[in-house]
């Protein structure tokens, strides 16, 4: 949910776990492992955003990345809507929202795998929340008053187009 495309995530999944191996040293038994890697993913993803910040690849107009034939399937589309609101989210925003709602971490978990204060990811977290219920409101068929169920779901992969799709209550 961090990175805006498949082949982006599996690099930054790769190299979080070579990071991991590289400095299992440091990694302190009995304490949580979870964030330990998502810790190390979140530093990985912020260094290569720097580096990215410099490079012109033209990707966006590549008709290779377009799909070819639309979804037909309602619950597809709606995935679709629900990824491509969550990308445009700032992303202290986003990672507060992916963390607590999507993963499910306690808010006290995730202040301290964001490195910020609980009241910080409460007002990040519901920020989010109000401008995704703002970007989706003009879809049809998503619920004006979005059901948010903190806890964990379960992350599908669509086949087709390479989305996550969120899958409650799995």
């Amino acid at each position: 949910m961090l990175c805006r495309g498949r082949d982006e995530a599996e690099d930054l999944v790769q190299e979080t776990l070579l990071r991991a191996v590289e400095y299992s040293a440091s990694y302190k038994a009995g304490t949580n492992m979870r964030g330990w890697l998502f810790t190390i993913m979140r530093n990985c993803f912020y260094t290569n955003l720097k580096k990215r910040r410099h490079e012109h690849t033209g990707a966006d107009q590549c008709a290779s990345g377009s799909v070819s034939t639309p979804a037909t399937q309602e619950w597809h589309m709606q995935g679709c809507e629900l990824s491509q609101a969550l990308q445009q989210l700032p992303l202290s925003y986003r990672e507060a929202v992916v963390v607590v709602l999507v993963i499910g971490e306690s808010y006290a978990d995730a202040a301290h795998l964001l490195q910020c204060e609980i009241g910080t990811i409460k007002s990040r977290v519901n920020r989010g929340r109000n401008m995704l219920k703002k970007k989706l409101e003009d879809v049809p068929n998503m619920s004006a008053k979005p059901r948010w169920k903190r806890g964990p779901v379960s992350l599908c992969r669509d086949f087709s187009t390479g989305f996550p799709v969120a899958v409650q209550g799995a």
